[in-house]
């Protein structure tokens, strides 16, 4: 009886300790969000709606429009996921499918060793090589090298370790026997990987995308090295401009009173973008599993 009792208090404090993680977590959230809001409120009362719809960034005189940075920010973002998720999967469907065995870990250890290389070094690639390169393969649309199409690009680099990482994971988990049912039935690879693999986790490829795309968003120094920090919109794919985490990255150090106050409202815009992409990820993902058999 006194190990029962014993053994039912320590579970008692298992799960409100567990709980307690919990909502320390949502806290931290809560917190996060309350304090860029109060820290944000100076400039949003001065400037109201035309912060968000301002075209350009000026903090010698004092005028502060967040859409250039908020344009940069969601092109980049996309040009990154558009580049990444078809080789991310090719490389994954590669790994799974068709890789030899002796290479398939080598390959996959690879792969997942970009993952753990600085944002930095990325940045100096990118400025360095990629960004000549482009200059010298088109300079009609690339004069300087840089713009939202390297950055895309740069992020685009970036995050195929991570998607590549989970895309494979979740592939592997489809069990032998349904593959090589598949195979029985005269199915090629193109076949089975459409037809069984990927409806079988097709909610693991969606977590895998918005994990990708997240790290696109907040991405900083790679983006502030190629990404021409041109601080007026120019609404073109290869054009200069800047995004949310390199203008804040830019100019927080030496910012004061309702500029810091506007970069702060910068980082809550990007907060909430983010929020956004991951709420939509998680209704995507509510109806996949509703329509799966």
């Amino acid at each position: 009886m006194r190990l029962l009792a014993r053994n039912g208090m320590i579970d008692r404090w298992f799960e409100r300790g567990t709980c307690s993680f919990a909502v320390l977590v949502l806290a931290l959230l809560g917190a996060i969000m309350l304090s860029l809001l109060i820290s944000a409120w100076p400039a949003l009362a001065t400037y109201g709606v035309d912060f968000f719809t301002q075209t350009r960034w000026s903090a010698n005189q004092e005028v502060f429009g967040a859409w250039p940075a908020i344009y940069g920010t969601l092109v980049t973002s996309l040009i990154a996921v558009a580049i990444a998720v078809p080789v991310s999967f090719g490389i994954a469907i590669f790994l799974t499918e068709k890789c030899p065995a002796a290479l398939r870990r080598p390959l996959g250890v690879t792969i997942e060793l970009l993952a753990g290389i600085p944002s930095i070094i990325y940045g100096m690639w990118g400025i360095m090589v990629l960004g000549p390169f482009l200059q010298w393969l088109a300079p009609e649309l690339f004069p300087a090298g840089t713009g939202l199409a390297t950055a895309g690009i740069i992020l685009a680099v970036m995050i195929i370790p991570f998607i590549t990482a989970i895309t494979r994971d979740v592939m592997s988990t489809v069990p032998s026997v349904t593959r090589e049912s598949a195979y029985g039935l005269g199915c090629t690879t193109w076949e089975v990987v459409r037809s069984v693999i990927f409806p079988s986790v097709r909610g693991g490829l969606v977590g895998g995308v918005i994990l990708g795309l997240g790290r696109a968003l907040g991405e900083t120094m790679a983006v502030a090295f190629v990404i021409g920090n041109n601080l007026f919109l120019n609404p073109t794919l290869t054009g200069q401009g800047t995004s949310i985490a390199a203008l804040i990255a830019s100019q927080f150090p030496e910012a004061d009173g309702i500029q810091r106050s506007a970069l702060l409202a910068l980082g809550l815009v990007l907060f909430l973008i983010t929020f956004v992409v991951l709420a939509i990820a998680r209704y995507m993902l509510m109806r996949i599993e509703r329509r799966a058999p």
